[in-house]
């Protein structure tokens, strides 16, 4: 397939069912979770197979016994996580390869029973291709056994699942290569007589990479037909190397210059931000539309300081050590809103890993001053992913955003590359707890890092999966020689072709042009999500 050039019939009637396979590396089990279970309620959602690996974590299913847990988790560096299967107690951990389908199950007698049996088939087979013979069933016992007919039958992957209107998720649990002394830490599956073992403890060594590739394989004949669309995270910083580039004197193309007009709005939005004292990622990022959005009367402000602790490989702000927080900065905030008459007001943040709460404290006081300063005001905010800690995140929807941004930026496969501190799960994990939260959800990506057409599609879906209702999608333009190289131009008839597939996958709006970012047309962009429904965007609109 030519670059930029979208696959046939992607979206057309009478297409084989894809297989959605996303290899996301080590996630923690309630990020991935949250993904789970943003697939599992969504009509997109179908179709996808997780692929990863835990961090150390105990689960216990829903009538799983807490004394089978035989060590104090925190104590071990482990979680303790309850969770919507059946089981009892389960170990997961590095070493092991974790898969989670959500599929349609057809209902009826036996419905569920058959569907743990097919997993447990694709397992089985999946070893024999690997080279591990006499895998099976164990009766009366759930999972995969090696020797189960012999005097030691030792348990090789647990399988547990939750089934509900059609829909599956949770899954798999194989050991590749585990330290199997965690096992001992438990009473796995609430089996004491019954030992563990693993692929390489069975003398087959074989890399996390080519366990995965098995399975896929076997799960594509057993779920079959299907045609599977793959993404993984890169497995190396090699594979992550976004490869052949534009030279750095490389013109752009015509359609990425944007016209320089300061006529007297943008003059009076540079005097209302500096006399304020305040940050606007128009100018930290560099944004081509800065004198388009000035000059109409808009900005969007960056909180949190002007000092990012994280030093991603496409963006422009500052990375030296950050400042204290500065508690007057949202009133400053709200103040230049009110003074530039704003009925949406968008709002970023730099990442604050230094800070326990990544700065979301910050960030939610930042909304609620905008409300009792401007009360009939659209906010919206654009965050970092708060390294994924709940009550963080809480603190940022519980302020009750209009829009809750949060970008992917790229595919899987150049998340190391271009996001090296951030991660493709964590994000999709965001934007699913957003949604569950009531917000309208938002997300964007760039394109012009060497991603293929197929791979942004397969992001769309993933983004449409988790509930995501507004995507953006415009061309990454290099702030420097020493950022990462533009690989090619996306041409605007590409990016309306783009556009297109993302809205036949459902989305509310979509802006998909070379100069669109993340605040580009923003208001629109929610009076579409919100049908024109929303008291605020309403009032925006009609004002």
């Amino acid at each position: 397939m030519a670059d930029g050039e979208l696959p046939d019939g992607e979206l057309t009637d009478g297409q084989l069912p894809v297989l959605r396979v996303r290899w996301l590396g080590r996630v923690p089990y309630t990020e991935a979770h949250a993904i789970q279970r943003a697939l599992f309620g969504s009509a997109l959602g179908e179709g996808h197979l997780l692929a990863l690996e835990h961090p150390h974590v105990f689960t216990l299913g829903l009538h799983g016994d807490p004394s089978h847990v035989l060590v104090d988790p925190a104590s071990v560096g482990a979680e303790l996580v309850r969770t919507d299967r059946g089981g009892d107690v389960t170990y997961h951990g590095p070493g092991q390869l974790v898969v989670y389908p959500i599929l349609s199950v057809p209902m009826g007698p036996g419905a569920v029973p058959a569907h743990v049996r097919a997993i447990e088939q694709v397992v089985i087979d999946a070893l024999g291709d690997l080279g591990l013979q006499g895998a099976g069933r164990l009766a009366g016992y759930p999972g995969v056994w090696v020797d189960p007919d012999g005097d030691a039958p030792r348990k090789v992957c647990a399988v547990g699942t939750r089934v509900s209107r059609g829909r599956s998720m949770h899954g798999l649990a194989l050991n590749v290569d585990p330290d199997l002394a965690w096992f001992g830490r438990i009473v796995p599956c609430g089996i004491a007589d019954k030992a563990v073992t693993s692929l390489a403890a069975e003398g087959i060594h074989a890399s996390m990479r080519e366990v995965l590739d098995a399975v896929v394989a076997r799960a594509a004949s057993q779920w079959g037909p299907c045609r599977v669309e793959r993404q993984d995270i890169a497995w190396d910083r090699r594979a992550a190397d976004p490869g052949m580039s534009l030279p750095v004197s490389s013109k752009k193309p015509p359609w990425l210059r944007a016209p320089a007009r300061m006529g007297a709005p943008f003059l009076t939005t540079s005097h209302t931000i500096r006399d304020l004292g305040l940050v606007t990622v128009c100018e930290e990022a560099g944004c081509p539309n800065i004198f388009e959005c000035w000059g109409e009367g808009t900005a969007t402000f960056m909180v949190n300081g002007d000092r990012c602790t994280r030093a991603c490989g496409f963006c422009k702000v500052d990375t030296r050590r950050p400042l204290a927080l500065d508690p007057s900065e949202p009133e400053r905030v709200a103040e230049a809103a009110a003074r530039m008459g704003l009925d949406h007001v968008v709002v970023t943040a730099v990442a604050r890993d230094d800070l326990p709460d990544g700065g979301a404290v910050a960030i939610g006081a930042t909304i609620e001053a905008l409300r009792r300063r401007l009360p009939a005001a659209a906010v919206e905010v654009l965050v970092p992913d708060c390294k994924g800690v709940p009550d963080a995140l809480a603190s940022i929807f519980d302020a009750s955003p209009d829009v809750l941004g949060h970008n992917v930026e790229t595919v899987p496969r150049l998340q190391r590359a271009v996001r090296p501190s951030a991660g493709y799960a964590r994000s999709l994990a965001v934007l699913a707890r957003a949604k569950k939260a009531g917000l309208v959800a938002k997300s964007g990506i760039m394109l012009g890092l060497g991603e293929s057409a197929e791979e942004v599609l397969g992001v769309l879906a993933d983004l449409r999966g988790v509930g995501v209702d507004i995507v953006t999608i415009g061309q990454y333009l290099r702030p420097s020689a020493s950022h990462l190289p533009v690989e090619r131009w996306w041409t605007p008839e590409e990016m309306e072709e783009v556009g297109r597939a993302a809205r036949g996958m459902g989305f509310a709006h979509v802006e998909a042009s070379p100069l669109t970012r993340s605040s580009y047309h923003a208001r629109s962009a929610l009076e579409s999500a919100s049908g024109g429904s929303h008291p605020r965007a309403a009032a925006g609109a009609a004002g």
